[in-house]
């Protein structure tokens, strides 16, 4: 966990910031200053994020959304980052030391989990949620009572409460299960325990429909949210299956973004050595249960469980990348099982000399690269963790208003600036929370006052020169100064251009 935190926590807020997290930064905002979260059915996904934060952003004394910042809002993901690798102490019983020891390393040091460890949005609660429930099912499994039925549920419920696309870890873990029992339950007594069992599922289904709702409708002071969130599948649905969204790639995408990335000439990213791992831990899973049918059901369980959970996000048309973490952390439980195989294989100490020294070696650079991904290269299109994501342009920008408001009478607060875009421009609503002044419009408006400051796309500066130089009568213009002596990009393909009244330019 220390080195978990040790790859987390530093310089968090050096990575500018993705849409998507100044997006829930914008609900957080809601939520500190008028006390309300409303569940939405579009695009917002639930509220665990937002609700997690709060406490982290009041104890650090926030009550305004401007005064947020990007260390208190990564914290979250990168203490649940750090409590995922600690979780795995509760796999020792049922996998032994050396198998969850090598997967809570392959967790704290994997490019992957540690960028998105960093990164303002749902995805490693999820993860954490997923594996806290698998956990909790072979607890349940272990000792059959009401109260870790109950625990399954509840962390079930708080899946589908941070993410609706939690349907599919909760159809892999019953998969999983159900492949397992088939397999080791003797046909004579399915039957027997049936009545059983469907009890526990009765406290199972209560316990998660509880935790959802109590979350989705804000503590039951938004019943339309059980409602939306029960209408949201819908969209979600057609998304999965590609409709309606640009993000559609082929069956291997993910596995190339983990096994072999290398864009354009640029640095190669890989992290071949958790698959290679993962499918020695699959063999040894299968060899074991062929040889000896009581041995041990929790590694099948994990078996089936990291193979379902690859198949679905795979065979899925629509892909992001932070949406693998939950089936790459599948394929890391199967490594910690992998190594543990590989050493017991070993017959002598060189042999083990051997194996630590590769391991080693494995583990080092992808600590490097975990290191490189996400400091160095945190912005970086050629990184393959980086999906649309803002460009470090946008630290120019930013600071180019701010000088324009350090001489303009007022400052911040009174310098007016327009936004015009029919573009989708987050992050910068979140970068210029601090300017009261600024009005955002989807096209140029011909009777509103001229602002001192535009900030454009391309598409509207035809119209943008009408209105400032053509519409006005003669003496009542103002020139207006190019902000920028290089093309600079919000994200890739979404170029802005600055201006500024020479009155405001001249102040400076």
């Amino acid at each position: 966990m220390l080195l978990a935190a040790a790859f987390r926590l530093p310089q968090l807020p050096a990575r500018p910031m993705h849409s998507d997290e100044a997006i829930n930064a914008d609900r957080l905002g809601v939520l500190l200053e008028h006390g309300e979260y409303k569940y939405s059915a579009v695009d917002y996904h639930g509220p665990t994020l937002t609700y997690l934060s709060w406490p982290v952003a009041r104890a650090l004394g926030i009550t305004r959304y401007v005064d947020l910042s990007e260390t208190t809002l990564r914290l979250i993901p990168a203490l649940a980052g750090i409590l995922l690798v600690g979780l795995h102490i509760f796999l020792v019983r049922y996998i032994g030391l050396i198998s969850a020891a090598m997967a809570a390393l392959l967790t704290a040091i994997s490019p992957a989990m540690v960028y998105y460890s960093r990164y303002y949005i749902h995805e490693m609660l999820l993860v954490v949620f997923t594996f806290a429930a698998l956990l909790a099912v072979f607890r349940f499994w272990e000792r059959r009572r009401t109260a870790w039925a109950a625990t399954v549920g509840v962390c079930i419920g708080l899946m589908f409460a941070t993410k609706e696309t939690a349907i599919i870890p909760v159809a892999c873990l019953a998969l999983a299960a159900a492949a397992v029992a088939g397999m080791r339950v003797p046909r004579g007594q399915r039957l027997s325990n049936l009545g059983s069992l469907l009890k526990y599922l009765a406290i199972m289904l209560a316990a998660t429909i509880v935790t959802i709702a109590l979350l989705v409708s804000s503590f039951f002071t938004n019943p339309r949210g059980m409602v939306d969130f029960i209408l949201a599948f819908h969209g979600y649905f057609l998304r999965g299956l590609g409709a309606g969204t640009p993000h559609v790639y082929p069956w291997t995408h993910y596995l190339h973004l983990m096994n072999y990335y290398r864009a354009d000439g640029g640095p190669l990213f890989t992290e071949v050595m958790i698959t290679i791992l993962a499918l020695i831990g699959l063999i040894a899973v299968i060899r074991a249960g062929a040889r000896d049918r009581n041995w041990s059901a929790h590694p099948s369980f994990l078996a089936a469980y990291a193979l379902t959970m690859i198949a679905a996000y795979s065979v899925l048309p629509y892909k992001v990348p932070w949406n693998f973490l939950g089936p790459m952390h599948a394929m890391i439980l199967l490594g910690g099982i992998g190594v543990a195989a590989l050493a017991n294989a070993c017959k002598n100490r060189a042999q083990r000399s051997v194996l630590a020294a590769l391991l080693l070696a494995g583990v080092a650079h992808l600590g490097w690269q975990a290191w490189r991904d996400s400091i160095p290269l945190a912005s970086d299109p050629a990184n393959p963790w980086v999906y649309a994501h803002t460009g470090k342009d946008v630290f120019a920008i930013v600071q180019k208003v701010e000088l324009l408001a350090s001489s303009y009478p007022g400052g911040r607060s009174r310098l007016p600036i327009a936004i015009v875009s029919r573009e989708n421009l987050w992050p910068l609503p979140w970068y210029l929370r601090r300017y009261p002044q600024v009005q955002w419009w989807n096209g140029v408006s011909a009777t509103a006052p001229s602002a001192s400051v535009y900030l454009i796309t391309p598409d509207m500066e035809p119209a943008l020169t009408r209105r400032l130089y053509d519409l006005p009568p003669p003496g009542q213009r103002d020139l207006y100064q190019n902000l920028f002596d290089r093309p600079v990009e919000l994200r890739p393909g979404v170029e802005l251009r600055g201006f500024a009244s020479l009155s405001v330019w001249e102040g400076l």
